[in-house]
């Protein structure tokens, strides 16, 4: 009986989080550090990608690729034959499992049921203000996956490197690709960056688990500003 309670109480709950949640916005939270010394102009935004051996005849490098080229456009940057091109670009990415553990409570009734009073909100039930109570705390453990994505300009005629941007985030889905967006859309925030800055950018996710075109949030920190760079308000 005791078991019955607390499942239709479980229920209760998992139904009103899911109603609350549908009416929210959900957002993927990525940390972005940057390294800059930029002096460009948007007259001189020309640029080809470059790759390692590895990367090269390689499909996915080929899909992250355009999806970056997509967020470099956004900032006057225009794709070109290597010869013709100013800046070059490389990319670096990856991905990591890793496991967190998170302590849950554990809670005994000191009255155990039935009680059919106060219902559809039961006082004496695990969430009313009078029990059951928490004995203590078992750790659970869970799955979780950390994306990367390292975007790199340097001057193609002197090899100087002007721009170096990391972004990452960690949620429980193991997709690169499903990642790449808003890693990339992240990365290339407000750019350019000023040097030695650290700021977190959040991202809303449509209906369809992608990058949504809602404004996005984001929370920097402060930097170090850098010759010819704009600061993070």
């Amino acid at each position: 009986m005791k078991l019955d309670r607390l499942t239709r109480h479980a229920a209760t709950v998992l139904a009103a989080l899911a109603m609350l949640l549908a009416g929210c916005t959900t957002y993927v939270t990525t940390q972005v550090t940057a390294f800059s010394d930029w002096s460009g102009s948007d007259a001189t935004r020309t640029y080809a990608f470059t790759r390692t051996q590895d990367q090269k005849n390689n499909l996915e490098q080929d899909t992250y690729e355009q999806i970056v080229a997509n967020e470099l456009a956004l900032h006057a940057f225009r794709q070109t034959g290597e010869r013709d091109a100013h800046y070059l670009v490389a990319l670096a990415y990856g991905m990591r499992p890793d496991t967190v553990i998170v302590a849950q409570p554990v809670y005994y009734n000191p009255w155990p049921g039935p009680y059919y009073w106060g219902r559809p909100f039961d006082p004496w039930g695990p969430w009313g203000p009078w029990g059951p109570y928490p004995t203590g705390y078992v750790n659970q453990s869970y799955p979780v996956y950390t994306h990367l994505l390292a975007i790199r300009i340097t001057d193609r005629a002197t090899g100087k490197e002007m721009y170096n941007v990391t972004a990452r985030n960690t949620d429980e889905q193991s997709s690169l690709i499903a990642a790449m967006p808003f890693l990339a859309r992240s990365a290339m925030s407000d750019f350019p960056l000023a040097n030695g800055a650290v700021r977190t950018v959040k991202l809303p996710v449509d209906g369809k688990g992608g990058l949504s075109n809602e404004v996005a949030a984001d929370s920097p920190a402060p930097s170090v500003p850098a010759s010819g760079a704009k600061t993070v308000q």
